[in-house]
């Protein structure tokens, strides 16, 4: 096995970014295995979807660098960047379908944008991969006549049309039934295993992502707080870990908002008035 197939896929290089003086990434260390499936978990608004956007190039890192299969993504210029994306799939919250288009041209949509393929070849290449999810036989729908696992799935059809290496997915399970989040998460693990991706999942549902995830990586504050395999991460000692993969509602991250004691807000009342 050469270095290049050893290689990280995607690695964060003391990564920094914020927006204005706003913080969001503080010297950020990670790595993504290649043909692995990588979950990249935390509390929200800890930076995994900016995590998302700098591997894409849709932002730059202030400091540090994000590499895709060993190239630094914040020098690429317009045309590497294009190539690098084609490369990537996206999973988008919600699915994100055009609502005015049926399955089908939903997942045609890529391969119209991006290839000068025949309609012919296209229509194979879409029923193929709506097989691939399960929903071959529901091509003339409109994403109003889909249930939400349905539609998340069309979405993944979608996201894999190119032949991706890379698939990103923000948020599979958001709102999804466990039959559903059940039958997404294994579709997930399936297709990994089977087209030979990278994945990279950012969710929050701990034990449906733990169940697929070949690697870990918890966010916190801004910087990697663990990263393993799952059972690693789960033994961590680190107490905001233990507090996030066990969901308690008291540690690292309090259930209170700082601000005066009960005793200063209710403990001197005056005439009944505080």
């Amino acid at each position: 096995m050469s270095a290049a197939d050893t290689a990280p896929f995607v690695e964060f290089r003391d990564v920094r970014f914020g927006y204005g003086e706003r913080a969001i990434l503080d010297g950020v260390s990670f790595a993504v295995p290649r043909g692995r499936v990588t979950a990249l978990m935390g509390a929200s608004g800890g930076g995994k979807t900016t995590v998302l956007r700098l591997i894409g190039g849709q932002v730059r890192a202030n400091a540090g660098e994000v590499r895709f299969d060993g190239k630094d993504v914040g020098r690429m210029d317009s045309a590497a960047l294009y190539t690098a994306r084609r490369r990537m799939g996206m999973l988008f919250q919600f699915g994100a379908l055009f609502t005015d288009m049926t399955v089908f041209d939903n997942v045609a949509f890529p391969l119209r944008e991006h290839t000068s393929l025949p309609e012919p070849l296209i229509r194979d290449i879409v029923l193929m991969k709506l097989d691939a999810v399960g929903l071959r036989g529901a091509r003339g729908l409109m994403p109003s006549e889909v249930s939400g696992g349905m539609a998340r799935r069309v979405a993944l059809a979608r996201a894999i049309a190119l032949d991706p290496e890379l698939v990103m997915y923000d948020e599979p399970f958001a709102g999804l039934d466990p039959i559903s989040l059940g039958t997404s998460a294994r579709l997930i693990r399936r297709l990994n295993d089977a087209l030979g991706l990278t994945s990279l999942i950012v969710s929050h549902d701990l034990d449906e992502t733990f169940r697929i995830a070949d690697h870990v990586v918890i966010l916190a504050n801004g910087k990697v707080a663990a990263q393993g395999t799952p059972e690693e991460v789960r033994a961590s000692t680190d107490p905001l870990v233990h507090q996030f993969v066990n969901a308690e509602s008291e540690g690292p991250v309090r259930f209170h908002y700082p601000g005066p004691t009960v005793d200063e807000d209710f403990g001197h009342m005056h005439g009944g008035r505080p």
